[in-house]
């Protein structure tokens, strides 16, 4: 997880070849975490989205020190679903920091849906999971500080509904909305992490050295995976353990993300 890594003049900022699959306006964001870590104290508002690689939460309120959080999925732990009699249902779990991701530590969250959809986007982010973990490399590179700059206008297949049976598995009768065009913008740099499309490989970047909390982190991440039988949990075994379990089969890949269209903006 990253502080203030996933925002851009008043948007969401997500890496290269990253999709948006649902965005929802209506948030309310709560942490436990470390009492030294400012941004995340108090009652946060605003949007989330579930993307290819992570969840995605940027602030309404522009002065609040929070202005947006990344959730990659393989640092993702004890994530449950909660209906309760009164108020509205909430996603709860834990989350651990990324290398460069501005903290240190891990945070427990719980994330409201004020207008409904809760159980859907849930059910949608464990799915969106386990087709990370199991693309996850053996080996994968050391992650790379987040961006600062190179970042442009997001042309459009990377948040408008993919026409393919791939994505058959997301809620767009739910979420049937976009995020307006003007507040999606793009990295020029790939994501540090897994996501659905196994055509998407790791990048090779040359980063810098990491400290012995970041090295932990990232080993973390690498030996993450989801189990379809305990629905709502995140593991990260041992480098002894065993292999990550077998994945339902679905229809195919979703297409390959065109160089062509990543420049066409």
């Amino acid at each position: 997880m990253s502080i203030n890594t996933a925002h851009a003049q008043g948007g969401v900022l997500i890496f290269a070849g990253e999709r948006i699959l649902i965005y929802y306006d209506g948030i309310e964001l709560t942490f436990e975490g470390p009492a030294s870590v400012t941004p995340l104290k108090g009652k946060k508002n605003g949007r989330v989205y579930l993307t290819t690689h992570r969840v995605i939460f940027n602030n309404k309120d522009g002065k609040d020190s929070l202005q947006s959080f990344s959730f990659p999925f393989l640092l993702m732990r004890e994530v449950e679903l909660e209906q309760p009699i009164f108020g509205s249902n909430y996603i709860k779990g834990r989350i651990l920091a990324e290398p460069y991701g501005n903290w240190q530590g891990e945070a427990k969250f719980k994330m409201f849906f004020t207008h409904g959809g809760a159980i859907e986007f849930g059910k949608a982010m464990l799915t969106a999971a386990s087709l990370a973990s199991r693309n996850r490399p053996p080996n994968p590179p050391p992650y790379s500080p987040p961006p600062t700059a190179g970042f442009y206008a997001a042309p459009p297949p990377a948040y408008e509904p993919p026409q393919n049976s791939f994505y058959s598995w997301v809620p767009y009768d739910t979420f049937p909305n976009a995020p307006p065009p003007q507040t999606v913008f793009m990295s020029e740099a790939p994501p540090p992490y897994p996501g659905v499309d196994p055509n998407l490989a790791y990048p090779s970047p040359s980063a810098p050295m990491m400290n012995g909390h970041d090295a932990k982190a990232q080993e973390a991440a690498a030996s993450a995976y989801y189990d379809p039988s305990n629905q709502h949990n995140f593991y990260a075994p041992a480098a002894h353990a065993m292999a990550p379990p077998a994945y339902p089969n679905y229809s195919g890949p979703p297409p390959a993300y065109s160089e062509a269209e990543k420049k066409s903006n």
